[in-house]
């Protein structure tokens, strides 16, 4: 309820009202930008960018209950043009953050395998596992079919099991 006021606060220029806005989606718009970029400066330009846009244009928000999503589409947007500008798709370097009931060597055992995943998988279970969205959510800020987030959770999860029960089945060899 506090954020849905913050929007319509900021709507009518209230610049801390943006900035708190902005301040309780900074580790969300953190993690979305690593599972894109690799390097922090990358992460922080895009970041950057985004926070800028949704300044400019907060007024072209109809709905304030979603500013977190569409926060998040710019960023995903801003985050495409600059692996468009660069050419590049980068690995995600600290995805288990979200990880809660694991200790620090399944983290990374998790971490690695989820990094070993192509950029499309990677992005999806970021979004779904550690951000918490959801298919419909993810869908639309990928502009992609709900029916694909599902195929590709999916693959990714099959992907991340066979990777994981080798670990397990390699780790029993030693």
């Amino acid at each position: 309820m506090k954020e849905i006021a913050d929007v319509k606060l900021a709507q009518q220029s209230d610049k801390n009202a943006f900035c708190r806005l902005i301040k309780n989606s900074e580790v969300t718009m953190y993690r979305v930008a690593k599972s894109f970029l690799q390097t922090d400066e990358d992460c922080a330009d895009a970041i950057q960018e985004a926070i800028i846009k949704a300044y400019n244009s907060i007024n072209s928000l109809r709905e304030p209950l979603y500013f977190k999503t569409w926060l998040i589409k710019i960023l995903i947007n801003e985050c495409r043009k600059t692996l468009s500008l660069r050419h590049r798709v980068i690995p995600r370097a600290d995805l288990t953050i979200g990880c809660k009931d694991t200790n620090s060597f399944e983290k990374i055992e998790i971490q690695n395998a989820v990094d070993s995943l192509e950029n499309e998988l990677r992005i999806i279970v970021n979004l779904f596992y550690f951000e918490d969205l959801s298919l419909k959510t993810i869908a639309q800020l990928l502009s992609i079919p709900e029916g694909t987030v599902k195929s590709r959770l999916s693959r990714a999860r099959t992907q991340l099991a066979k990777i994981l029960c080798l670990q397990d089945e390699m780790e029993g060899m030693i």
